[in-house]
Formats: structure tokens, C-alpha cells, sequence
């Protein structure tokens, strides 16, 4: 059950110095943090002020400097060749999960949770996810043979997924638990792994979320509202009420860039967590459809990019990335509509937060690297990649299935 990562060599890989990332990405990449920007400036002035005391500009400039910081380790990160992630993702993951008890014995407490150092500014759950789907990864493709054997690979990823998923729910931070355990999963089935093991994992994972709501204060006070709020939405709780209030009064077109009465008038953390409550406002929903659009094109670039790696493992951490981003993005959104209870994500480039902005363009920069490296040397065809279990809808074939040729290769 030993959960030590060996990594089959794979063909030689070129220098990748010489070879350019996919440029859609990178315009979707580089469209999303200048939108961010302007609407941070609008969000953060007034509740840097009022809330912070500080200076109007004073978490404008603090996202400035990490995204500055940030972008260098996307360049860094982009020639780094992401087949070395195998002999480093160990000693990272251990200094990931010190961090993680590290936090729970500091003493700063935030909005009733232990979730940060040095007054907020770093959050290690936010670099564990980010981690989490490096290691799972890495150990997924190098167990590739032996996923569908329950002692040798769905018993020791679970070990696996326990230790990130616990010590975060511990702080406690239940969404950043459940998306560490979702990843988990979709990881595992993009790794060829038994589809009934997957749906015991949900199962599973959805019982003991419900047990930790019934227990949990918090969690079981969001639900409540939540379903209220369905049933009534006048009846919502008050953050979703001003939410409502805010998406209501942009309309269509908005009421102008810098113009929104919400951020003013009680509409809590408009910078961070309800930041897209304030894009709605401002820009209306064809400004919110205009972040979707970047978002979206953002994902389907990233798994363009998974299915063109030249290996399993460089399909498993793009996809892994992009669905990741695209997850905490659809979880920000559907929360400030009302199509989900509160969760606390952060929306992706967008909201301000110095360990989601830098975590963001590190994982934006793996899947760069995984990008130059298209079109080189291949390792064994059996091994590169897992969309088998993907429904072809070829039109050659004239009839639907759902092809599982590589997939019984590699888990022979």
C-alpha cells in the first residue's frame, strides 16, 4: 500500500526554450487579469478606506505586487520541463502538509477559522490544492498499471486525499476540502481508474460531507439559507440579498464601470468574495458574459493542450489545472446567484488575495510548459494518455461508444 512515487522513463524530451505556448490561452491568460485589475480598482478603493483603514489604493497595489511576483513564476514555471515534478512533487507535498499543521497551531483567527499567516496573507490551503493535483498526478501516472488493484491504488489514493482534505477541513475550510476530494476523483477516472471505485469515492465523500454539515455550525447554517433562499429568495440571507440587490440593479449594461451604489451601501467583501456581484453592477450581464467567454475559452485551450501532451502525466496536470480554475470559478459565480450555499472561493485573476492570484498563475504556468512541449518525442502510445473513457462521437464510426482500448491496456 506504499504511496512512493516511480515514474516509468519516458522518450526524450526536447529543450523547450525554443518552442511558444498556445496563444489563445495566453490572450485568455492575459485577458482575465486586466479585467481583474480594472474591476479590482472600481471594488477595493472605498472598503480599502472605510474597512482596512488604509489607503485607497492600498490593495490595489498589494495585487499589483503579487501579481508581479505571480508572473514570474509563470515564466519560471512555463520552461520548467514538468516531467522533473516527479523527484520534487515529494519534498514540496511535505512542505505543503507542514504548512497545513503549521496554521492550525498559529493563534490568528479569521472570520472564525485558522486559515492563514502573517495576518492573512498567506493561505496554505490554497497552495494544497494546487499541490494536491501535482502529486495526484505524478502518482497517478506512475500507478497507472495498478489503479483498478483496490490495496494498490484506490486505498492508497484515499490515504492520499485524506491527509490534504483533512488537515484543511480541520482549519476549518470545507469547500477547499471538497475540491481537493473532487479532484481526487476526476484525476483518478482520467487515469484509467475503475469507474465503480470512483462512485464508492463520491458516495463516500458525500456522506461524510453531510455527517460534517449536520455537526458543523457554520456549514449547517449556510445550508438552511441556501435552501431558503430557493424556496424564497426573499427570504435570503443578508450577503445574498445584497448580492441580489447588486446583480438586479446592473441589468443588462450595467450602470458603469466605477458606478456601483452596492459597494457602498453594505455589501459585504465586495474586493474578494463578491467581487463578481460588483462585475454584474458595473458591467452588466454582458460584462459578466464577457468573463465567462475568458474563462471558458481559457479551459477548452487548457484541454486542447492536455490532449495534444506528449505523455499521460502532461494530460493528467492540464487537465487537472484548468478544470481546477474553471471549478473555483463556476463556485464564486453560482454562489453570488444563489445556485449554491457559501463557500468562500476566491473568483480566479479576478478577486484580491495575493496566495490565490500566485497559485493561479503557477498552475497557468505548468500547463504552459506542458504546451511547448507539443509535438515531441512520445512515450509508449499504451501509456500517453486516458480520454478513453470519453464518449466518441466520431462520425466515421456511425454509432456512439465509448472507447476503452487504452484504458484496458493500462490498467492490464
Amino acid at each position: 500500500m506504499g504511496t512512493g512515487i516511480v515514474v516509468t522513463p519516458v522518450a526524450s524530451v526536447e529543450p523547450t526554450a525554443g518552442r511558444k505556448v498556445d496563444m489563445p490561452f495566453l490572450l485568455a491568460l492575459i485577458g482575465l487579469l486586466v479585467f481583474g485589475l480594472i474591476i479590482l480598482f472600481s471594488a477595493s478603493w472605498d472598503f480599502s478606506l472605510e474597512v482596512m483603514g488604509r489607503e485607497p489604493m492600498y490593495m490595489f497595489k498589494r495585487q499589483l505586487l503579487w501579481l508581479a511576483i505571480g508572473s514570474v513564476g509563470t515564466a519560471v514555471l512555463s520552461r520548467f520541463d514538468y516531467h522533473h515534478w516527479s523527484r520534487l512533487i515529494v519534498p514540496v507535498t511535505a512542505v505543503t502538509l507542514v504548512l497545513l499543521v503549521g496554521v492550525l497551531l498559529m493563534k490568528e483567527i479569521r472570520f472564525g477559522a485558522k486559515r492563514a499567516f502573517f495576518d492573512g496573507s498567506v493561505q496554505p490551503s490554497e497552495l494544497a490544492k494546487l499541490v494536491s493535483i501535482i502529486y495526484l498526478s505524478v502518482w497517478l501516472y506512475s500507478k497507472r498499471a495498478m489503479l483498478n488493484v483496490f490495496s494498490l491504488g484506490f486505498l492508497p489514493l484515499s490515504v492520499i486525499l485524506g491527509l490534504f482534505g483533512g488537515l484543511i477541513f480541520l482549519q476549518p475550510d470545507l469547500s477547499a476540502a471538497g475540491t481537493v476530494f473532487l479532484m481526487g476523483g476526476l484525476l483518478f477516472f482520467l487515469a484509467g481508474g475503475d469507474l465503480r471505485q470512483i462512485l464508492v469515492m463520491l458516495g463516500v465523500t458525500l456522506l461524510i460531507g453531510w455527517i460534517v454539515v449536520q455537526l458543523n455550525a457554520t456549514g449547517q447554517q449556510r445550508v438552511e439559507e441556501f435552501l431558503l433562499s430557493l424556496k424564497d429568495p426573499t427570504q435570503a440571507s443578508y450577503h445574498l440579498s445584497r448580492s441580489f440587490e447588486a446583480i438586479v440593479g446592473g441589468g443588462l449594461f450595467g450602470r458603469g464601470l466605477g458606478q456601483s451604489l452596492s459597494k457602498f451601501t453594505g455589501l459585504p467583501l465586495p474586493p474578494t468574495d463578491s467581487i463578481f456581484a460588483v462585475v454584474v453592477e458595473e458591467l452588466g450581464v454582458l460584462g459578466a458574459t464577457v468573463l465567462m467567454g475568458l474563462y471558458g475559452l481559457l479551459i477548452w485551450r487548457g484541454l486542447v493542450i492536455a490532449r495534444r501532451a506528449p505523455d499521460m502525466l502532461g494530460t493528467l496536470l492540464a487537465t487537472g489545472l484548468v478544470i481546477w480554475i474553471g471549478l473555483e470559478a463556476l463556485i464564486n459565480m453560482a454562489v453570488m446567484v444563489g445556485l449554491l450555499p457559501f463557500a468562500g472561493n476566491a473568483l480566479p485573476f479576478v478577486s484580491a488575495g495575493g496566495s490565490n492570484l500566485t497559485v493561479m498563475l503557477a498552475a497557468v504556468g505548468i500547463v504552459m510548459n506542458v504546451s511547448r512541449q507539443q509535438g515531441q518525442a512520445r512515450a509508449d502510445e499504451d501509456d500517453r494518455r486516458s480520454f478513453g473513457a470519453i464518449v466518441d462521437l466520431r462520425g466515421w464510426n456511425r454509432r456512439r461508444r465509448v472507447s476503452r482500448s487504452r484504458r484496458a491496456r493500462g490498467a492490464a
